[in-house]
């Protein structure tokens, strides 16, 4: 097992993975909480929009046996995060936001104009990337992933691309829904044979920011923060609170915003996908359901079925 900040991974027989969502809640490359039913909002949420973008590009996923965990293809995962932003927003210390006011102007080899406000919507969405938090989690320019190896030059051009693809159509569907997606970040890998696949998570409210479109206008004339429907909130009690980055133990996080966090997460899956949220059932309880299918699932893989 391969325990990631809110997934863990089961290498299955044939090049197979396990992906299981947990309700570990992250940011700050910290965990923060246990969010109630995340996990099973995170998985079904990507594997709708998995669906949504086929006809865009490949993708790893083989099968969603439970609410709680996908099969995907093991492929080589490159170590850069393709973070699309149509705003400028963000609290965290990789965010646009924090390095534009500060008084940088060219971020990730992309040059932005003068006066920009948080939160203002940019003049065309772009792909800021940064490495993977094995690599130190760190904003690069496209030129410097390159020339350091991270990624080859054609590789970089294929997948941003994509990313740009599936983050229009992520705010086309979005749009339809009186949501605004604000901004994500997608990977990618490499299979054997030389095919990249869109992997991990798509359009998530963990990966993700949504504002409520309705409200979105009023507030930035009133200098508000928009409404959201995502962890930024959470995110803002942390950095007000405490130093995330540099303090070694971190204060619990109020019971109600947990709670308001899972709301929020429930609310998005249904209003993204027009599906109701089903609850899991006490009769198998959640952990002995997820073992039983997992268990299906490896046999399945072995015997080459999924």
């Amino acid at each position: 097992r391969i325990q990631g900040k809110v997934r863990d991974i089961y290498t299955l027989p044939n090049n197979k993975l396990l992906l299981c969502a947990t309700d570990r809640q992250s940011a700050f490359d910290r965990i923060l909480a246990a969010v109630p039913f995340k996990g099973q909002v995170l998985n079904l949420t990507s594997a709708w929009w998995f669906n949504q973008c086929k006809d865009i590009t490949p993708n790893g996923v083989v099968s969603v046996p439970d609410p709680n965990f996908t099969v995907a293809e093991k492929v080589e995962v490159f170590p850069v995060e393709f973070v699309v932003r149509g705003y400028i927003t963000g609290s965290t210390d990789t965010s646009l936001w924090t390095h534009y006011k500060k008084g940088v102007r060219n971020y990730c080899g992309i040059d932005f104009p003068e006066g920009l406000v948080k939160n203002q919507k940019l003049e065309s969405n772009v792909v800021t990337p940064t490495t993977k938090a094995d690599y130190g989690d760190a904003p690069m320019s496209p030129a410097d992933l390159v020339k350091d190896n991270y990624i080859s030059q054609a590789d970089y051009d294929h997948c941003a691309k994509v990313a740009l693809e599936v983050f229009a159509l992520g705010q086309k569907e979005a749009a339809s829904k009186g949501l605004i997606l604000v901004d994500t970040k997608y990977e990618f890998g490499k299979t054997a044979d030389g095919k990249i696949l869109l992997i991990d998570e798509i359009n998530t409210p963990d990966s993700s920011r949504f504002w409520a479109a309705a409200t979105y206008e009023e507030r930035m004339a009133a200098g508000q923060e928009p409404e959201n429907f995502d962890k930024e909130f959470l995110r803002l009690w942390f950095k007000a609170n405490c130093d995330p980055y540099k303090d070694e133990k971190l204060p619990e996080a109020p019971r109600e915003l947990v709670e308001e966090l899972s709301w929020r997460y429930i609310c998005i899956y249904e209003m993204l996908t027009g599906e109701k949220f089903e609850f899991p059932t006490l009769d198998p309880k959640p952990h002995d359901r997820i073992v039983a299918n997992a268990k299906a699932a490896k046999e399945a893989a072995a015997a080459g079925t999924l």
